[in-house]
């Protein structure tokens, strides 16, 4: 069953992409601020509590979905919900079209679409330096793909064998990103280290970090088994230079040198720079689809010998 509600999540992800503004979810960002205001009446306690419980507050409508539904939820009703709650759980964007649209930009020539593309992939200010923006997509693709796709399934499937702890905790991990992002986003609107945004940010990344653990790693492994495996395996036992890092930030350091290692991509001397970004993009978007069908094999073989349902 929670094969089945995978697969046609996914078909949804790839092909209704017209419904990706339902998963926006905007309205949450006012819940999240309103949860960081309250959190600096506690400044005294560790920040990552009241992060925490603002976390368990936004799981709770799901929880009490199930809760709700209870006894009925079997059959045809689980599997609804479970397609329902991976729309909202993936994304919020397919990181697919998105490069697809990187690479029209440049192919168009049109550096206005470029950089806007390109920051949409990023989340974060886009290199004015041409090389720079390449590189930084390519590893933004790897890295984005985790947060957007691989955590979640992970998540679904480890506690699928729980009957609804799947979809709870497919959500539970897309909560804990939404949180971060918003946090990040307050953090460089506000200066100061001291601030109250830098507190949630941090602590917010660390609550992340913690449930993104685990399938970064899984990710950047698999990387190497999609792609040119020497270099990535190198790049994955590679010690990390900045140790000022938070347990978020370091995962994606991981899933970016990893992933752009396994492209192993070579210079060619006839190729302009458009083109070497396109190569580079499409290269990186097709790894993570190469992953994502070993993931699909991985999972059948699992639900065909009962390691999950």
């Amino acid at each position: 069953m929670n094969l089945i509600a995978l697969l046609i999540g996914l078909v949804i992800e790839r092909l209704a992409t017209q419904l990706f503004h339902w998963r926006r979810m905007r309205w949450m960002d006012r819940i999240i601020d309103f949860g960081f205001r309250q959190a600096e009446r506690v400044a005294t306690w560790p920040a990552v509590i009241p992060i925490i419980l603002l976390g368990i507050v936004l799981v709770l409508p799901v929880f009490a979905v199930i809760w709700f539904l209870g006894d009925t939820l079997a059959g045809f009703t689980y599997l609804l919900l479970a397609i329902v709650v991976l729309f909202f759980s993936l994304g919020p964007r397919d990181v697919g079209e998105e490069v697809g649209e990187y690479c029209d930009a440049l192919r168009a020539e049109d550096e206005e679409q470029v950089h806007n593309a390109a920051k949409a992939i990023l989340e974060d200010d886009v290199p004015n330096d041409p090389v720079e923006r390449m590189q930084s997509v390519e590893a933004a693709v790897c890295v984005q793909a985790n947060n957007r796709l691989f955590g979640v399934i992970f998540w679904f499937f480890i506690l699928s064998p729980f009957f609804v702890l799947g979809p709870l905790a497919a959500w539970a991990y897309r909560v804990t990103d939404l949180i971060r992002r918003r946090a990040v986003f307050n953090a460089t609107r506000e200066s100061g280290a001291d601030s109250n945004a830098e507190r949630m940010r941090e602590a917010a990344e660390t609550l992340h970090g913690w449930v993104a653990w685990i399938p970064a790693r899984l990710t950047a492994i698999g990387y190497a088994a999609a792609g040119h495996m020497d270099d990535a395996i190198a790049a994955f036992r590679a010690p990390m230079e900045d140790t000022g890092l938070t347990t978020s930030e370091r995962s994606e350091h991981l899933l970016a040198r990893v992933g752009v290692a396994a492209l192993a991509l070579q210079e060619r001397p006839d190729e302009t720079p458009s083109e070497r970004a396109i190569r580079g993009a499409e290269a990186a978007n097709h790894l993570v689809f190469k992953l994502l069908l070993i993931w699909a094999v991985i999972i059948s073989a699992m639900t065909l010998y009962g390691f999950t349902q």
